[in-house]
């Protein structure tokens, strides 16, 4: 049955008041509705919408559905979306759209633990992600994904600069500090040589285009951090602590230099929050808890979640894969998930910020 002129009228106030699931504003606020068209029981829907959409297209495409099939119950409905492009554009790394730096205050916290099932998880919900591991002092990622020994292979341009082969794994793109220096040298190298390879890891790595790309920086607030915040725009920074005092402390320190150096702490995570015995289910505080809500509070930084301490992640580090995408974890992966899905949806609010024109259509 053809949608009336009355239904058409419906429809388009009923999308217009739709609310983004991550921006809490509605589609009129945000003017996402570039355009709606209607012929006959065909309803055509156009939407300028900010990015990362990974996890917010789904809420996004059953919200327009149910809007649109509770005024006209058999319209055939097709959602179309052009993603919004952030205004400031990043010319060292052009086909990278969100720079995401992962760091702590200090060691022994899970900072690469976190970043490898970030990636993995973004990777697990159909995004294109790469990995920069930059822990100059520890590189760990290699191990995490199953890539210790390897080596990135190269290429010389006509120019004669080398382009470097990122490695993959489980969807993600890697490249480590790992993979260039023998496994005990990267300890010993000082601050320029330190900031020399990471930049070749940045501007020598043939990234493919990348929703994503995630940077596992060194503890503390070193010349890496320096370097990566006064070189690239990043998107933002997500901060790792556990819930000691001592910990929370550093997060203090390092959210200090990144509002500095004005780079958006898109929130902090929690690792090693509790641990819960598998027979009895009971819960013990082994660190404390709530640190690291309570460290957001106080700081301004939207607290993106909590990971419990558990062997299936520290077996998932050791062993190459991260727990995110083990189906034998459910309990861990859904929790790595909360956590990614929080922090995809703190990047869309730093994006809404700085929104230019729309770019990319895609089809929901």
């Amino acid at each position: 049955m053809a949608i009336s002129e009355q239904q058409a009228e419906q429809i388009r106030n009923a999308l217009a008041h739709i609310t983004d699931p991550d921006l809490d504003r509605t589609f009129d606020e945000l003017k996402a509705i570039h355009e709606v068209k209607i012929d006959g029981s065909n309803v055509d829907v156009y939407l300028t919408l900010i990015q990362p959409l990974h996890f917010a297209a789904e809420a996004i495409n059953t919200l327009c559905r149910q809007a649109i099939h509770a005024i006209a119950p058999d319209a055939k409905v097709n959602i179309f979306v052009q993603e919004a492009q952030a205004a400031q554009q990043n010319r060292i790394l052009p086909g990278v759209k969100n720079l995401i730096a992962v760091a702590s205050g200090k060691g022994g916290v899970g900072k690469s633990t976190i970043t490898a099932n970030l990636a993995a998880g973004l990777a697990k919900r159909g995004a294109r992600v790469g990995l920069i591991d930059a822990d100059i002092h520890g590189p760990s990622i290699p191990a995490m994904f199953g890539l210790e020994g390897r080596q990135l292979d190269g290429e010389k341009t006509e120019d004669g600069k080398v382009l470097l082969h990122p490695l993959e794994r489980y969807g993600v793109q890697v490249a480590s500090i790992g993979f260039m220096l023998e496994r005990d040298q990267a300890a010993i190298l000082r601050g320029p040589m330190q900031a020399g390879y990471f930049r070749a890891l940045v501007e020598q790595v043939k990234w493919d285009a990348l929703d994503y790309l995630l940077f596992d920086l060194p503890p503390g607030t070193g010349d890496i951090q320096l370097t990566l915040t006064q070189s690239l725009p990043l998107t933002g920074a997500v901060i790792v602590t556990t819930p000691q005092d001592i910990s929370l402390s550093d997060v203090r320190r390092g959210i200090a230099m990144f509002n500095r150096v004005n780079v958006d702490i898109l929130g902090v995570v929690e690792n090693m929050s509790y641990y819960v015995c598998p027979t009895c289910g009971h819960r013990e505080d082994i660190f404390s808890h709530g640190g690291g809500k309570n460290i957001s509070g106080e700081l301004g930084a939207p607290f993106l979640g909590e990971l419990p301490l558990n062997i299936k992640v520290r077996e998932g580090g050791d062993e190459g894969m991260p727990v995110v995408i083990n189906r034998e974890a459910p309990y861990q992966s859904e929790a790595l998930m909360n956590i990614t899905r929080a922090t995809v949806a703190e990047i869309r609010r730093k994006n809404l910020r700085s929104t230019a024109a729309p770019v990319v259509q895609i089809s929901l």
